[in-house]
């Protein structure tokens, strides 16, 4: 039996397909320029989080968008 894919609410095969297909056909450059752009974004804050808090800080961010963990 195969298992039936569990996407995020808003998500579906179409949307996972064009997102798989904009990193793959990416250079290397383009890529960098994400990044970067990322990083000046205003709305965004990066910091760095020991490992072993990740699964954490990822459950406190579902919980706050309101989506359920499911790793």
């Amino acid at each position: 039996m195969i298992k039936k894919p569990n996407y995020p609410p808003g998500w579906d095969e179409s949307r996972v397909k064009r997102v798989l297909e904009h990193y793959e056909c990416q250079s290397e450059e383009e890529a960098v320029a994400e990044d970067e752009a990322a990083y000046e974004d205003p709305n965004q804050t990066f910091m760095e989080i020991p490992n072993e808090l990740v699964p954490e800080v990822r459950e406190l961010l579902a919980k706050k968008s309101g989506i359920a963990q499911s790793v």
